[in-house]
Formats: structure tokens, C-alpha cells, sequence
């Protein structure tokens, strides 16, 4: 594939032929926008912004005062015992309409270093080792150079998102065109929503100043199918969820601090820990479900006058179409899990696309039992807080269609 064109607003990497050969070190240099191509196996490939201080946190993990200091017995048996991680794929019923032109996209938050330093709490039950960047991030490559992805998005790049200009700069988008195949385009989005469960009128702003724009593009390339990746930030249970499959949602029906279906789950519930229990602040926040005030509707649904936000795509998730074991897939569908920190349990990732592609196949995820026997992530074969997700496309429309009209 090769990028053919990209929105105004947006940010869209441009490559050359691509080479048969490995390339070399030097060539791999972090790029602005966080799209990547695999087309051979290199030897090291990772699109991240190199730490600062990576030269000196391996060397001083060699000094005996060092592992004296962080020497904990306890870290020491889960690094003994940490699970062995086995992810396969799942094959979905062969669809009828599906061409034999296929690409594979892989979606992964790779937890920025610097994002693991300012939150240390999130990884209290991570062995200090399994933090080291250098590790991590020889773990995120060994992954995605074994799955062979035509496409990867990236989230958490060391890359800092001023909030201020949050709708701004919330997502990218590409148009992309078939290497063998003259008349496909393929649009791709990736996106990394605002983590704060309170700001549920943000995160829908963003998810629908991107999908606007992705359907603007998708027209001028001649209607071109798209998957739209990232890290949504919300749960499948969530009214997020809701707006995202069904295009539309009637904010005034929620509390917007409840929109995203993040605060019910911590670890502890999710494992059924500790019982949830009923605070009388909570039937008064479910009186103040309707105090929306007019900017934050305007920012939900673009209009002060209008309560229901509505995306301009009719979307479909990858993993909730080709379903997995019982063990790693919720009653939707769904992941039971992709994101797995000391304060959070469940889904927030996704692989969104269009009728015109019909998944073939996904990379399932890992059942809630292992996980937990992890004690957390990263982990000793997973270099970050999140799963990557990974799904085979295949085009159900006719060769012409995605052509630009006026080409």
C-alpha cells in the first residue's frame, strides 16, 4: 500500500517504493504521523520516540546497589511464575462477497514511557523490570514483527496532546491505494480518545469530529471502504458504544460522566473482589444527569440547539463480528479485556470499519484467568498496559469502487 492523499486537518505519512530488503537502523527514524508499513521482516522496527533516559536506566539496572534497592521477594516469585502468554487466531465462516484482495491492520497503545513514569500506581503490581522502555519496547517490536501487519496504528507514542486543542488534534486519517491493485483505496483512522471517565461530552466530540472527517474523505476518494482504529477510552457496555455503533445517541439520556463505562471497571469488581455498594451521592448524581450546560452540548453534538450526536458511518467492530472463545469474549462479542492496569480492567480498544470489508480473521485476546495470573500488565511477554488488536480484511465491492469519480 501506499498513501495516495490526506485530509487537511489531518497528519498522513508518504512513502517511497517500498524496499525488499530489510531496512537499516537509520532508515527506522520516528515519523510525524502514527501510521506504519511492514512489508518485509526487518530485523528492529519500532515507530517510538526513543527516552531520553534509556542509555541510563540499562546500565544502572547492572549495579548491584540497584537490585538491592528494588530487591522485593514477592516481585521475585510473580517473575517466577508469570504466565506464559499464547494468543491465536480466530478464522471467521467464510464470507461469500469476499475478494482475495486482504490486508491485515494491527491497532496497539504502547503505553509511552513517559506516561508509565508520571503513574507509577497504575503498575504497583508490575515487577520493576517489566517497566523498562528498552524491554517494552523490544517486546511491542517482537510482536508486531511476528504478526506481519500491513498497517499499524499506534497510540502513545511520547507524543503529548495539549488538551486545550483536544478536538484538534484527537485523530489521524490516511487514504491509502492497493499496491497490485490499481482500483482500491482504502481509508484508515486511528485515534487515541481522552482517558478522563468524567469528560464523556469530550470524547464524543472527538469520535465525531473524526468520523466526519473520515466520511468527507471517503467521498472524495469515491465512497473507499475504511477501518477506523484506537483507543476509544470507553467500554462495549458504555452509551460511547452505543453512539458508536448505531451512529447517533441522545446525550441528555446519560450522565456525562457516566458515558464512557469506565468507572465500573476497577480490577476488584471486574474480579468480583468487592461488591459494588450504593452511595447516597450517587442517586444525586443521577438527578444531575440532565445538567448539561450549553458548551458541553455543543462540544457532544456540534450544536447548542441539538441534544442527539450523530456520526455520518454505519461501522461494524472486527472483533464483535468473528467471535472468539468464552474465555476471552464478552456476550456482545467483544474483548473482555484489553487494557489491564492496577486500576482498570475491560475493553476500551477496538477495529472499526465499513460494509464494503468483512473481517477474515482477528488475533483473539487473552481470557480474564491469565491475566490475572499476571498480575497485571506489562508483563513478562507483553510490553505494554494494553493488548495490541489485529484483524484481516477482505473487500466485498466491486474493483471500481473507491475510485476517485474524477479520475
Amino acid at each position: 500500500m501506499r498513501c495516495e492523499a490526506c485530509s487537511s486537518s489531518s497528519l498522513c505519512a508518504r512513502y517511497g517504493p517500498v524496499s525488499t530488503t530489510a531496512p537499516s537502523r537509520s532508515s527506522l527514524k520516528s515519523r510525524p504521523s502514527f501510521f506504519y508499513f511492514f512489508n518485509c521482516k526487518p530485523s528492529i522496527s519500532c515507530s517510538t520516540n526513543r527516552p531520553t533516559d534509556s542509555s541510563s536506566s540499562s546500565s544502572s539496572l547492572s549495579t548491584s546497589s540497584y537490585s538491592r534497592r528494588w530487591y522485593n521477594p514477592l516481585r521475585r516469585r510473580q517473575l517466577d511464575e508469570a504466565p506464559d502468554i499464547e494468543r491465536h487466531w480466530v478464522e471467521a465462516d467464510q464470507p461469500p462477497l469476499a475478494s482475495l484482495e486482504r490486508f491485515t491492520v494491527a491497532s496497539y497503545n504502547i503505553l509511552a514511557d513517559r506516561n508509565a513514569s508520571w503513574h507509577k500506581d497504575l503498575y504497583s503490581n508490575v515487577p520493576y523490570s517489566y517497566m523498562n522502555w528498552d524491554r517494552r519496547k523490544r517486546l511491542i517490536c517482537k510482536e508486531l514483527i511476528g504478526w506481519n501487519p500491513d498497517i499499524i496504528c499506534l497510540q502513545e507514542v511520547d507524543k503529548y496532546f495539549d488538551l486545550s486543542d483536544m478536538l484538534a488534534t484527537a485523530g489521524y486519517l490516511g487514504s491509502y491505494k492497493m499496491c497490485n491493485a490499481a482500483s482500491r483505496r482504502l481509508l484508515i483512522g486511528n485515534i487515541h480518545v481522552l482517558y478522563n471517565p468524567r469528560r464523556g461530552h469530550v470524547k464524543l466530540g472527538q469520535i465525531r469530529s473524526l468520523f466526519s472527517r473520515a466520511q468527507n474523505l471517503s467521498e472524495k476518494w469515491g465512497n473507499a471502504p475504511a477501518v477506523l482504529a484506537g483507543d476509544f477510552n470507553s467500554t462495549p457496555q458504555s452509551a460511547i458504544y452505543k453512539f458508536l455503533s448505531s451512529s447517533e445517541l441522545n446525550v441528555m439520556l446519560y450522565d456525562r460522566r457516566e458515558l464512557s463505562g469506565q468507572r465500573s471497571c476497577h480490577p476488584a469488581q471486574v474480579l468480583g473482589l468487592k461488591q459494588q455498594f450504593s452511595s447516597p451521592l450517587k442517586s444525586i448524581d443521577g438527578l444531575l444527569k440532565d445538567c448539561w450546560t450549553d458548551e458541553e452540548i455543543k462540544v457532544a453534538t456540534g450544536k447548542t440547539t441539538c441534544n442527539i450526536a450523530v456520526h455520518p458511518l454505519k461501522l461494524n467492530s472486527s472483533y464483535a463480528t468473528v467471535r472468539g472463545s468464552l474465555g476471552t469474549r464478552g456476550s456482545n462479542g467483544e474483548p473482555l479485556a484489553t487494557s489491564y492496569h492496577s486500576k482498570f480492567l475491560g475493553t476500551v480498544d477496538y477495529l472499526w470499519h465499513s460494509d464494503c470489508l468483512v473481517p477474515t480473521k482477528v488475533l483473539d485476546t487473552i481470557s480474564i484467568d491469565v491475566l490475572q495470573r499476571t498480575g497485571g500488565l506489562p508483563c513478562k511477554d507483553i510490553g505494554s498496559d494494553h493488548l495490541a488488536l489485529v484483524s484481516e480484511f477482505a473487500f466485498t465491492t466491486p474493483t471500481n469502487v473507491g475510485i476517485n469519480a474524477a479520475t
